[in-house]
């Protein structure tokens, strides 16, 4: 019996130790195989046969095989699959397309892709079909997340992208100074954009703005961003109806690419010159379809601002707010949230009636107005429509007619008088013939004495030189830019049935300054500042946030005005001289503006170290401020005039929490910086008036003071730091 007992014991340890091989095995097997036939594609056909003679072989050694795997070791295994592996392994056999199909293994891909943000995919989960349609929304969108700028205006030119609720939103950042809580209050923000996700995972794009004392929403169109977007263009686009049926969506119309390069501006700057050589425009539209940005920069806003008064939905208020969850709303680590269940899901009942309205609106168009639209709402106003309200139809004007001469008339006055009478024809009219000519063709006929060879020479010359500037496209000064720029707004117009806002994320290859991208003044376009994540060797890289003065942050007094607020861009890079600290100005809170944007606030060798001692050793509360390192570099000082700032050395120091602080030697003015955590910033702050839609998107117009000021009603009353002069 204790025979018998101890060989079962042996033979239960030695079945025991052949499962673990079996299941280690089973693991390695399954990770491999999964992995091959993810990566192979172009080998389909052998895969589904490893697969198919792995299900219906059964070997004498008992091994297990990739289909026999639990469903959570196979999502296990998934997450180190891309998703066009899994969509590639999802063809080799029907339990693996139902497999990949599932939500388990699409959970793990959006965890896996929103790792390093706060959102709540349960949430999301209740408002679309699938985890896989969610991820096809985040994988379309996240590009865009991050930092936009412009140059103009000078004040105010930062937008910042980031989640709402199965959205993004771009929200302005206003210049402003900060009052007795300092940053605790948050920011003061308004929306500029926002892409919805649609229940099929497609994409739905709003442009915010203001009129008339009201909030508006303005639906456009917008595609999937590609991952190296660097520009974000505000479009029209000319669309085409699919089919006869009214309401029936349209679909856009292929045309060139924008792609930086060339600029319309210029073209027709050229064009206003005497002699200039205009391009050939061909009458069939179809055959040469006129893209957006080639069309004159003041043509090109009429009709930005002619499709947005068009489409625009009135907000109602209960549909304002909130674009995504405060902060006290979020878990908080081990915390939990803040809120109750129930206050928790009333908020989410919120949003989800928000999103599902804006679904709607984009649709229907708005349901405070009584009349039906025969178009989808997003698909922008009628081509013809804009014909007529932008190209006026113009009657053709007669060519100059010669009357014979009445008697005692003289032969000067009879001229003069018949030019004056003369219509002269329109510039689309003149088919490349000089002023002088047209002028030649309407004198009348005046007896001179000349030789019958000089008259048939000039009038050969003239033949000739008609002709080479119909053949060439010669115009004349004073007709070729109005002539051009009338007939590709005629041609971009009748290429369409109709035109619509959009929203365009591409890749330009820019020019920089430094970090600073080098900007067109003529394109309705935000531009992405590239942000280095913190890392080994550059711990200081990404946001910060800071005032001039000591103490840092809050006024010393309340009744006192606030510190201006300061956005750095810190970012490293290598030279001549060893790594550089660079410290790239995005956006200040003065009313008026003192150094452009792009500006290096300052520049620290991060290989040379700095003897210099810290001036203060306690902040406002009487707290130490611990210094652990400094570095030595040059700090921004008054110049040559505006755009030309000089440099004075300084010293950066490193505080034991975290803090930074720039200190000029000689004034010892001091720029103290705190790490920005714009999410929870925006969540905290207080949303503002817009401004109108175009300009609450791009503001072209040079402007060197706050522009929102007026807009949103703040009063900036912060004094402009002392800068140390060149």
């Amino acid at each position: 019996r204790r025979t018998a007992t101890e060989g079962g014991q042996a033979h239960s340890h030695t079945h025991t130790h052949t499962d673990k091989q079996r299941q280690g095995t089973s693991r390695a097997f399954g990770s491999s195989l999964l992995l091959d036939f993810a990566m192979s594609p172009h080998k389909l056909a052998e895969s589904s046969f490893t697969v198919a003679s792995a299900v219906v072989s059964s070997d004498c050694d008992g091994s297990v095989y990739l289909l026999e795997l639990p469903e959570d070791v196979l999502t296990q295994l998934s997450a180190s699959l891309a998703p066009a592996d899994l969509c590639n392994l999802s063809l080799t056999c029907k339990k693996l397309h139902a497999l990949c199909g599932s939500d388990k293994i699409w959970w793990v891909q959006c965890k896996t892709v929103l790792a390093n943000h706060s959102v709540d995919l349960q949430a999301w989960r209740s408002c679309m079909p699938s985890y896989k349609l969610i991820f096809r929304f985040i994988q379309a969108v996240k590009p865009l997340l991050g930092i936009w700028v412009h140059q103009n205006p000078e004040l105010g030119n930062m937008v910042y992208v980031t989640w709402g609720f199965l959205s993004v939103i771009g929200c302005r950042i206003i210049p402003q100074e900060l009052g007795p809580r300092g940053l605790d209050a948050g920011l003061l923000w308004a929306p500029v954009f926002e892409i919805i996700g649609n229940s099929d995972g497609g994409l739905i794009f709003f442009l915010h703005g203001r009129e008339k004392d009201k909030d508006f929403c303005y639906p456009g169109c917008v595609n999937a961003a590609t991952v190296d977007c660097n520009v974000l263009l505000l479009e029209a686009e000319p669309r085409r109806r699919t089919g006869s049926i009214p309401g029936r969506a349209s679909c856009a119309i292929a045309v060139e690419a924008d792609n930086g390069e060339s600029s319309s501006g210029d073209d027709f700057r050229r064009l206003s010159k005497a002699g200039s050589r205009a391009p050939k425009l061909k009458k069939n539209a179809e055959a040469d379809p006129v893209p957006f940005h080639r069309l004159h920069f003041a043509d090109r806003r009429k009709l930005l601002d002619a499709v947005a008064s068009h489409v625009r939905v009135e907000i109602p208020k209960f549909a304002m707010d909130p674009l995504f969850l405060p902060s006290n709303e979020r878990s908080n680590g081990d915390s939990g949230f803040r809120l109750t269940k129930a206050e928790w899901h009333n908020q989410m009942l919120r949003m989800s009636e928000r999103r599902s309205l804006l679904i709607w609106v984009n649709e229907h168009g708005d349901p405070n107005e009584k009349q039906c639209f025969n178009v989808a709402h997003n698909d922008g106003i009628d081509s013809g429509i804009l014909l007529e309200r932008m190209c006026p139809h113009t009657e053709s004007q007669e060519t100059p007619v010669v009357k014979p001469a009445s008697e005692g008339e003289s032969s000067k006055g009879r001229t003069n008088t018949m030019l004056e009478k003369a219509p002269r024809p329109p510039p689309s009219l003149l088919n490349g013939t000089m002023q002088s000519d047209i002028l030649d063709l309407a004198k009348p006929d005046i007896p001179r004495k000349r030789s019958l060879a000089k008259t048939i020479r000039e009038k050969m010359k003239q033949i000739i030189r008609m002709g080479q500037g119909q053949e060439s496209g010669i115009l004349p000064a004073s007709a070729g830019g109005t002539a051009m720029k009338r007939l590709l707004l005629q041609q971009f117009l009748k290429q369409s049935d109709s035109v619509a806002l959009r929203l365009h994320a591409t890749c330009w290859n820019l020019s920089r300054y430094r970090a600073w991208p080098l900007m067109h003044d003529n394109r309705f376009a935000l531009y992405k500042m590239p942000e280095q994540k913190p890392g080994e060797g550059r711990e200081h890289a990404g946001l910060w946030g800071g005032t001039f003065g000591w103490p840092p942050g809050k006024p010393a007094v309340e009744d006192k005005p606030g510190k201006a607020l300061y956005f750095l861009l810190l970012s490293y890079a290598s030279s001549e001289e060893g790594r550089l600290l660079t410290a790239t100005k995005i956006l200040e809170g003065t009313h008026y503006v003192l150094h452009p944007n792009g500006s290096p606030m300052f520049t620290v060798k991060v290989d040379e170290p700095s003897s210099e001692c810290f001036p203060w050793h306690a902040d406002h509360d009487g707290a130490p401020f611990d210094i652990v390192e400094a570095y030595q570099g040059e700090g921004i000082a008054n110049g040559y005039g505006f755009r030309y700032p000089g440099s004075r050395p300084g010293d950066l120091f490193v505080e034991r929490k975290g803090f930074l602080a720039f200190v000029w030697r000689e004034s010892q003015v001091v720029l103290t910086l705190q790490k920005l955590d714009l999410q929870w910033l925006l969540e905290n702050g207080k949303r503002v008036a817009a401004l109108p839609p175009i300009a609450n998107f791009v503001y072209l117009t040079k402007s060197y003071s706050n522009v929102f000021a007026g807009y949103c009603g703040l009063g900036i009353r912060s004094r402009a730091p002392e800068v140390p002069s060149q």
